[in-house]
């Protein structure tokens, strides 16, 4: 192995450089910071993502879910007055309501959620 590759070898317990979440403080990931601002985002605007919309959710029993048919009401947990949840991959990024456009649905955004919180979702440890 050249000796500039990185090796995977870490102290005993260690987890490897790859396996570790990176930590960086709300500070370093806010738009006013350094490193914030010296971060190229052209690298990722043309990634695509998932963006999906949670009206709501229940739990049944399998014997209740096979006995479903065409016609059947499931209620959910969420008052439909409530906003619906945004998510971005899985991570809840707005609220919205659904609105038409078009002969199609769409969401209009009520309320963004802010970048320390969303940060502060993905990291429950940096919560403690």
């Amino acid at each position: 192995m050249a000796e500039d590759t990185p090796s995977n070898e870490t102290e005993e317990g260690a987890a490897p450089e790859e396996a570790q979440a990176a930590n960086y403080s709300p500070d370093e990931l806010d738009g006013g910071s350094q490193a914030a601002s010296e971060v190229n985002l052209d690298l990722v605007l043309d990634i695509p993502v998932n963006v999906s919309l949670r009206v709501g959710s229940t739990e049944i029993s399998i014997r209740d879910l096979v006995r479903l048919v065409e016609g059947s009401v499931i209620a959910l947990d969420r008052d439909a007055s409530e906003p619906m949840d945004v998510l971005v991959n899985g991570t809840l990024i707005a609220h919205g309501e659904i609105v038409v456009v078009d002969d199609r649905f769409g969401v209009r955004l009520t309320d963004v959620v802010s970048p320390l919180e969303r940060i502060e979702q993905l990291s429950p440890e940096a919560q403690a």
